[in-house]
């Protein structure tokens, strides 16, 4: 029988943080993804002419996986993102080897479950930037994720 597969982010963002309730798995994921962020700028700045095209099909790439999470993996969709990144500019795969390293560390380390990337590759990139940008305001680096983001949702 086929799994049941979450059917929105909103739903899959509570279930993402609950697999990140170890502080340090989630200290690892904001190491991670910001080197990558800082591979990102610094390929954006170096050769915008060549990387600015590139960053139009991958966001167009990623817009089409993330739509498209609910019914199935978009894994394609993301393997497409990293390889138009890497040809426009090579040092951004050496940013995803960074931000998948200190993940998978967290996950098979730390929390000993399986990364949501496996499942939901698409939303599970969404769902990592969504976490950095909070723990960079200062939300989530302590205490029950879940708990502390439902209880500002509400």
């Amino acid at each position: 029988m086929a799994q049941t597969r979450i059917q929105s982010f909103s739903e899959f963002f509570v279930f993402y943080l609950g697999e990140h309730r170890n502080a340090t798995c989630r200290a690892l994921h904001f190491v991670g993804t910001g080197g990558f962020l800082t591979v990102f700028a610094a390929a954006l700045i170096t050769d915008p002419l060549r990387f600015g095209p590139a960053l139009a099909g991958m966001l167009a790439l990623g817009a089409v996986g993330a739509n498209i999470e609910n019914r199935r993996s978009a894994a394609p969709f993301l393997l497409g993102m990293i390889a138009l990144g890497t040809w426009a500019q090579p040092m951004i795969l050496a940013g995803v080897v960074w931000a998948y390293a200190f993940a998978w560390i967290g996950h098979f380390k730390l929390e000993h479950n399986k990364p949501a990337t496996f499942t939901y590759p698409m939303w599970s990139l969404l769902g990592d930037f969504r976490m950095w940008g909070l723990m960079a305001t200062g939300k989530l680096w302590t205490g029950d994720p879940v708990e502390a983001f439902t209880a500002r949702e509400s």
